[in-house]
């Protein structure tokens, strides 16, 4: 994943050449101008060759495409482009083959610069009055910058101030030699695109998981960079698909697959055997073949179901997995279990089987209610709660803050803290069980309250609270550490108790949990914050006493 091409895109009066000349020059690098290479090519100026009244700037669209295709291969190299090359296919193509940065200016910052520009006359895009025609290609080009890999704002600040944010992002960008390693997560997160390189025992399925704002846009370009060829078959559910499902086709069209889509039913209710079948019949009528792959676009119930449908279609096809929602950028996409619900069991039926790649991106998130942000929340907290204080800490000053929960730092953050777990213990013999710390009662929560009333994290969080009260009455974790723990889920909005189920019912459902051996239930526990352990000697009766606590009557 090392960077070795920069795009730098904006609108005109962003400064691309002039931060683009010092960007190149600190990092020993080539710099290239997209326009002036075109003037050179065709021995016109850009006016000649837009004409007076901008007649041909189609045909000057077709050669700005040429030019950014023929630099797609060149390496050590910052490229600067005119303002308008995201606006066409064959450039926004051209762009996905290296790091895409946007200088973010407003048009009133662009028009004073660029009245103060001698050479501005000669822009035919900008005749009519600088001012507003800057506001109005500001507004068409919008969605279209916003898709950069990364921007940098540039209204108020030098252009060596700016270039220095870029060598930063670049550098930053070819450090990919990283490993997760403790408190390293945030800075790492912060610094790169990829948050973490999951690195499976056994079947040596190492992938990549990349968090970043605008990876959406770069799919295709991720698809090819990971060796995937053949066809697309876009999978998303029916909420999904409007928002973002037709914006993977999309890249993946730019990057030139061959792209077939189709949306299941939306919610946990709809995880099931029916609907796999329904997946399958899909797949089989557009005649899928090993060399083609799966894209999942969606939450947890579609990168589950349809990693399943992968994994056992054909005996197995190659999967991508891009999740939109808090809970899969930080749980369901990451680990390799796929599958689907059966009445008597969540996930009972399924297969471990590893993505291609993973896709974060969390400008996504940005549709979610904030009450699946707060749910998603909670395999956040989990993940400080069992294996880094450092991230508890951090997590207790931004709590409840939903900018914070779309955080692509702090997102990275918990990623690298899974991948660094499923690393080591794919099939979860091991340390991989801590994770499911607050499942085995959240699970059986969710399946007595028929995976309607709460959400998966909602359903954690009083699991989490039920285990705590468990490591405290064992001798475990302290009054206070447990405080800590129940402080940190109420300030993010997670409820502790649900009220008026069953207890027998649900602790029956509890019994049922994958993760019992020898008829006993094998706990995870705390001894602190930041630490986790397993257990398999907890009473019966303490279990239901911490169960009447968290299922009070209603």
């Amino acid at each position: 994943m090392a960077v070795d091409r920069v795009f730098l895109v904006g609108l005109s009066g962003s400064g691309k050449s002039t931060v683009g000349r010092l960007v190149a020059s600190q990092l020993g690098w080539e710099f290239l101008d997209s326009d002036r290479l075109i003037e050179e090519r065709e021995g016109r100026t850009i006016p000649e060759i837009i004409g007076p009244n901008r007649e041909h700037e189609a045909h000057f669209r077709s050669l700005e495409s040429a030019v950014l295709a023929s630099l797609a291969g060149r390496q050590s190299v910052i490229i600067a482009t005119g303002g308008g090359a995201p606006t066409t296919a064959g450039s926004r193509n051209a762009l996905t083959t290296g790091l895409v940065i946007w200088l973010d200016v407003s048009p009133e910052a662009a028009a004073g610069r660029l009245q103060a520009d001698p050479s501005t006359e000669a822009r035919p895009l900008l005749q009519g009055g600088v001012l507003d025609r800057l506001k109005r290609l500001h507004r068409e080009r919008l969605p279209l910058y916003e898709q950069s890999d990364h921007s940098v704002a540039v209204d108020y600040y030098r252009p060596e101030q700016v270039a220095g944010r870029i060598v930063d992002l670049v550098r930053g960008s070819q450090a990919d030699d990283w490993q997760p390693e403790g408190a390293r997560f945030a800075d790492r997160a912060a610094r790169s695109a990829v948050a973490a390189t999951v690195q499976t025992s056994g079947i040596g399925a190492n992938y990549d998981v990349i968090v970043q704002e605008g990876a959406l846009a770069g799919l295709g370009s991720v698809c090819r960079r990971a060796g995937l060829t053949g066809r697309a078959f876009v999978l998303s559910d029916l909420h999904v698909s409007p928002l973002y499902g037709a914006s993977a086709a999309m890249s993946l069209r730019a990057a030139q697959y061959q792209v077939f889509e189709s949306s299941i039913p939306a919610g946990e209710q709809h995880k099931t055997l029916a609907t796999l079948e329904i997946v399958y019949d899909w797949l089989l009528r557009e005649r899928i073949e090993r060399s083609d792959f799966l894209v999942c676009v969606g939450g947890g119930v579609v990168t589950d179901l349809g990693g399943f449908a992968a994994a056992t279609i054909l005996r197995g096809v190659p999967f991508v997995h891009v999740p939109t929602t808090l809970l899969g950028a930080v749980d369901a996409s990451i680990g390799g279990k796929t599958g689907v619900d059966h009445p008597l069991g969540k996930n009972m039926i399924g297969a471990f089987a590893q993505p291609r790649v993973v896709v974060i991106d969390p400008a996504v998130l940005q549709s979610l209610p904030e009450r699946e942000l707060r749910a998603g929340w909670a395999e956040v907290i989990k993940h400080g709660f069992i294996l880094d204080e450092n991230l508890t800490s951090e997590l207790e000053e931004v709590a409840g803050d939903p900018g914070a929960m779309r955080s692509a730092r702090l997102i990275g953050w918990s990623v690298a803290i899974k991948a660094a777990v499923v690393s080591g213990d794919e099939r979860e013999a091991g340390q991989r069980t801590l994770l499911n710390y607050g499942h085995t009662l959240g699970h059986a929560i969710e399946s007595v309250s028929g995976y309607a009333a709460y959400l998966h994290g909602e359903a954690v969080a009083i699991g989490m609270r039920a285990a705590g009260i468990i490591s405290v009455e064992m001798g475990l974790l302290s009054p206070a550490d447990f405080d800590r723990q129940q402080r940190l889920i109420q300030a993010c909005g997670l409820p502790a108790s649900a009220p008026g189920l069953d207890i027998d019912a649900v602790l029956s459902a509890a019994s049922g949990d994958k993760k019992v051996r020898g008829g006993a239930i094998r706990w995870v526990l705390l001894d602190r914050i930041g630490h986790a352990l397993v257990r398999d000697d907890v009473p019966l009766d303490l279990v239901r006493k911490a169960a009447a606590l968290v299922l009070p009557p209603a």
